[in-house]
């Protein structure tokens, strides 16, 4: 993949939720919300100061993080849907 965030942004893919509640019942796709979790397929460099000085990213890479259930943009990338947010949309790592 050719894509680069800028700034503090990452790159997410949603990690799918399970099929199926603990009693065994099948959840269909109409009734299953969308996961708040994900994996960082690519980071910004990170934001910058006003005096200019970078500021790092706390995540990169490969790294499992949940987020808010309405944070970033969906886009398609390479036939992919993706989310781009901002670093400050993720609550944690997992």
């Amino acid at each position: 993949m050719a894509f680069t965030p800028l700034h503090d942004r990452v790159l997410v893919r949603r990690i799918e939720g399970d099929e199926k509640t603990a009693g065994g019942l099948i959840i269909p796709d109409s009734a299953k919300e969308k996961p708040a979790e994900g994996e960082i397929i690519a980071a910004g460099e990170g934001a910058r100061k006003d005096s200019g000085e970078l500021i790092p990213m706390a995540v990169k890479a490969g790294d499992k993080v949940l987020f808010g259930k309405w944070s970033g943009t969906e886009v398609t990338i390479d036939g992919e849907e993706l989310l781009i947010m901002k670093e400050s949309d993720i609550l944690g790592l997992l």
